[in-house]
């Protein structure tokens, strides 16, 4: 029995997140205000009292939700975990919980990448959708007979896989997707094309920021997007970190490899639930496996 914490990216914020904790803990009230500080805005005003609109910017979602998760990691009591994922943005919530990255380094670098990214969006609009009920091997023969740029981006769950690209591709292509026999191509409420080669500007303004930050060997295992695989090596990691913004999250595979590697208990740490229902259907019919959330 192995114990697994995974982490959840942009999209699980909600208003009111980490207010609870910020009014209980003394620690975690130290660590959002020390975050206030090193950002440079209150950011903590935002997510108690924030509209859903402030939330989705991604300068602030990409940081807040970092927030809650590390500061929760840290006041919940839990023991060392065995391994450690995340999905996209909580991979970086992974390596602090891992101690491979300090509070304070991976703050800054969400910050950065979260800039990096709002003004890519800006420059090079794009689009993504989410596919669901159809195969790996066909989503990904259509999105490369697609012209222009759109690819998988995030492996969800065998039943669900999102693709990202410019906005032209990724309408064409999901209309061959519908036509292949996908149950849904659903269009997502996103500025940009993440996790696709159009992020590539901001690829390369995060480089500098990981390349200067210090990565330790990390306590336990942490399953990559990249390489959805147990990594350990500092400098696997820094360059894990960065191809992971041009690169496909492969959580499907990550969490396969969790299981495979004796993960039974697995704990959801961070606002929302979404992880937990991806778990579940990739775990499928398992029944020594725990699924739960603390947030």
């Amino acid at each position: 029995m192995k114990n697994a914490f995974v982490f959840p990216g942009q999209g699980s914020q909600f208003s009111g997140m980490g207010k609870e904790l910020y009014n209980s803990c003394e620690q975690a009230r130290n660590m959002m205000e020390a975050a206030n500080d090193i950002l440079g805005f209150r950011i903590t005003d935002i997510m108690f009292e924030g509209s859903d609109e402030e939330l989705r910017s991604t300068r602030v979602t990409q940081p807040a939700i970092f927030l809650h998760s590390v500061v929760l990691a840290g006041c919940s009591g839990l023991e060392q975990a065995d391994m450690v994922g995340g999905h996209s943005l909580g991979e970086f919530s992974a390596l602090v919980a891992a101690g491979a990255v300090s509070f304070e380094d991976g703050l800054r670098l969400v910050a950065t990448r979260a800039q990096a990214m709002q003004r890519c969006c800006e420059k090079v609009p794009g689009a993504m959708a989410a596919v669901i009920a159809l195969d790996q091997e066909a989503i990904e023969r259509i999105c490369e007979e697609t012209p222009g740029v759109v690819v998988p981006a995030n492996y969800n769950s065998d039943g669900q896989i999102v693709i990202s690209g410019s906005k032209e591709a990724v309408a064409a292509a999901c209309e061959a997707l519908k036509a292949a026999g996908a149950k849904r191509a659903l269009l997502l409420p996103v500025g940009g094309a993440f996790h696709s080669p159009l992020m590539e500007p901001a690829r390369a303004e995060l480089a500098k920021a990981i390349e200067a930050t210090s990565v330790s060997a990390p306590l336990c295992p942490v399953y990559q997007n990249v390489s959805a695989a147990a990594e350990t090596d500092p400098e696997h990691i820094k360059q894990n970190l960065l191809l992971q913004l041009t690169s496909p999250v492969r959580w499907t595979q990550s969490v396969k490899a969790m299981l495979a590697d004796g993960a039974t208990n697995f704990t959801e740490i961070g606002p929302g639930n979404v992880l937990q229902g991806l778990i579940k259907r990739i775990a499928g019919t398992r029944e020594d496996i725990t699924i739960q959330g603390i947030q």
